[in-house]
């Protein structure tokens, strides 16, 4: 087992699970009869061929050393992974987030393969749900998400689709499409395995001086980060975030909310301010957090920061590991929630956007990651050392934005019409808000502690007051 996965799994706790999740809402197809959703459960659970991800479970014994391993479940079965539900009357999506939440709520067990599907009716409108979680230790939050979307289809006639966990269902491909309509990544490996061996003391060599290199700039890279922190500027570190009510220990007990909004909304405004759909997503987020904290008397006087996963290109530094691609690192950006007025918080946001973005975009790939560490860091040491409450948290909660699909897409004539991420909150960090686009419009999955975060889902309510706060502001309503 690689040490990633082996740390996810030791980090997990009775209060801390450590799985992702996804909620999907689809729309029957117009031929569907009232057995439709035991059909479809019965077509999943009969799954005949597991991929082998979803066959292996992590073990350790004396044999093993102690360290984690992992084993494939000779006693698999698919019965305890694909489960059937419905939902209480009267079958409202409130009914559905608190299903949700308490499936969230629950450890994977270890004797088993780490992930569960559940298909669940009941809803009023007459809405099929599907919930689906998988430990961290597996696969994270994007390719996740991207595993649940590789056997959709956007052709609504297509059908004898695989589920998800069948094997070879994110490889499967149209007997018509040939090498030319593969991805750019497949293209790519196809011809890195056809370099002759004559090729390869010289790719070893600019490997070795280019890692030099890169490891004689980290200090700079360190040094210029730890500035940016002291003078509470933007970076991959944040020495400025104030105590919350979400920067405590939490329980195992998870609260659910979801909701999406046309994403040619956040566009306008954008437009309208010179900004991007991302800003404006986090300023929905930072007056939504506003109003929240204040509705219970517990918003600090200083701005609360958020943890933002970003993707950006690397400069080209003629090094081996900066040399084309993009490389992922974390922006620790101000929300402004210290800001009375809608767009003096778009502004401020935006602009501490840019300018994390732009100390990232100065560093190699490996100095992102290095720095995006050191940043994360104090998240995992502080809540292992007891101290949440005593020293400052290095941000106050997690916001992602992770773009989907653009067009509709379907699974054996279902339209998939609500796609929404279920995410992990950490000891110290009680909320965590992943947004997705999908076919127009964008998802907000907000997964809280159920008692550190009361009353979850009035943060819809102001993420929508916020949005049309927004559009007033950038004259767009």
């Amino acid at each position: 087992m690689d040490p990633t996965s082996a740390a996810f799994l030791l980090s997990e706790n009775r209060n801390q699970p450590m799985h992702v999740g996804g909620l999907q809402l689809f729309e029957p197809p117009a031929d569907a009869g009232p057995g439709y959703v035991r059909e479809m459960f019965e077509s999943m659970r009969d799954t005949e061929r597991i991929a082998p991800l979803f066959l292996k479970h992590p073990h350790r014994s004396v044999k093993t050393g102690g360290t984690l391993v992992w084993r494939d479940d000779e006693q698999f079965d698919i019965e305890h992974h694909v489960r059937h539900s419905a939902l209480p009357q009267p079958g409202r999506v409130r009914e559905l987030l608190e299903l949700v939440g308490r499936l969230h709520s629950t450890r994977l067990a270890w004797e088993r393969p780490l992930w569960e599907t559940h298909v669940i009716e009941g809803l009023a409108d007459g809405r099929v749900a599907m919930y689906t979680k998988l430990h961290h230790a597996l696969v994270d939050g994007i390719s996740a998400m991207r595993l649940m979307a590789s056997v959709l289809s956007p052709d609504e006639d297509r059908r004898n689709m695989p589920a998800p966990f069948a094997e070879g269902a994110s490889r499967r491909r149209k007997p018509e499409e040939t090498t030319e309509s593969l991805p750019a990544a497949a293209v790519d490996a196809a011809t890195t395995a056809a370099k002759t061996l004559a090729d390869l003391p010289a790719d070893v060599l600019r490997g070795a001086m280019s890692i030099s290199a890169e490891a004689a700039g980290m200090p700079v890279a360190l040094v210029k980060t730890l500035r940016k922190g002291l003078r509470n500027e933007t970076s991959a570190v944040s020495l400025a975030a104030p105590r919350t009510i979400f920067n405590q220990s939490i329980t195992g007990a998870r609260r659910f909310a979801a909701q999406d909004w046309p994403v040619e909304r956040m566009r306008a405004v954008g437009k309208s301010t010179g900004t991007t759909i991302n800003d404006v997503v986090l300023a929905m987020c930072s007056g939504a957090m506003r109003t929240y904290l204040a509705e219970l008397d517990a918003l600090p006087d200083r701005s609360l920061v958020s943890m933002v996963p970003v993707g950006l290109n690397a400069k080209q530094a003629g090094t081996a590991s900066s040399a084309g691609g993009n490389a992922i690192g974390s922006v620790m950006v101000r929300l402004a929630t210290d800001m009375a007025d809608p767009a003096d918080r778009l502004r401020t946001i935006s602009r501490s956007m840019k300018d994390g973005k732009e100390a990232l975009s100065s560093m190699t790939p490996t100095q992102i990651v290095a720095m995006s560490a050191i940043g994360m860091a104090p998240s995992i040491v502080i809540p292992a050392l007891g101290m949440q409450g005593m020293v400052r948290p290095p941000f106050n909660l997690i916001i992602s934005n992770v773009p989907g699909p653009r067009v509709p897409h379907y699974w054996n004539g279902a339209q998939l019409v609500g796609n929404y991420p279920v995410s992990i909150p950490i000891n110290g960090m009680a909320l965590n808000i992943t947004c997705t686009s999908y076919a127009g419009n964008m998802g907000f999955g907000l997964t809280g502690c159920r008692r550190t975060v009361p009353h979850l889902q009035r943060l819809l309510t102001f993420l929508d007051d916020e949005l049309a706060a927004l559009e007033k502001a950038a004259g767009v309503s």
